[in-house]
């Protein structure tokens, strides 16, 4: 039964997300606390793997979580179920694209589709920075200031706008996750 679940679920999340991962992230996130599959804590430790290893990150996502509640089996399923969607929906625009972008009903629906892509991201990084920063997942919720990770999340964008400003160039994000995952080591090797 979790299999159909992981697939039809993930399937669902592949075939109404626009905007690749990251506008994914808030129907994933639904889905797996909707579910009980992962706490909000355990949800942020997959974003951070899923974002730290190659490939794309609902692939990724969708992968691991899959792995988490049916192993090997579920894995498949849910990245099946997550990728299915778009290589038929690629392999339809493929054939078309020379004579759908001429249309404009088709401009109109891709300009529309974009602000909802930007909101969904900002929503997500809004309810995670709350989550991380100060504890809170609802507005009843007591706020606990993480000053560790409001350290690291500093340092970290300091780093980043640093870096850019004297090489002309963005940083790579793998140099930066493994300073983050450094200073995280560091930190909380320290105690509270």
């Amino acid at each position: 039964m979790i299999y159909l679940e992981l697939f039809l679920h993930f399937l669902k999340i592949g075939a109404v997300s626009f905007g690749g991962g990251y506008g994914m992230i808030s129907l994933i996130r639904e889905t797996v606390l909707d579910n009980g599959w992962l706490s909000e804590s355990e949800f942020l430790n997959f974003i951070a793997v899923s974002e730290s290893t190659p490939g794309p990150l609902a692939v990724n996502m969708a992968t691991f979580i899959g792995a988490s509640q049916g192993g090997i089996a579920g894995s498949f399923l849910a990245t099946l179920g997550v990728i299915l969607p778009s290589f038929i929906i690629i392999l339809i625009i493929a054939a078309l694209l020379g004579n759908l972008l001429r249309y404009a009903g088709v401009e109109a629906f891709l300009s529309g589709i974009r602000p909802c892509v930007a909101a969904l991201v900002l929503s997500t990084a809004l309810t995670m920075g709350l989550s991380v920063f100060f504890s809170l997942k609802n507005f009843s919720d007591k706020i606990i200031i993480h000053y560790r990770e409001i350290f690291i999340f500093l340092l970290l964008s300091a780093t980043g706008s640093l870096y850019r400003k004297l090489r002309k160039k963005k940083i790579s994000p793998v140099f930066l996750f493994l300073l983050a995952a450094a200073l995280g080591c560091l930190f909380h090797s320290h105690g509270q």
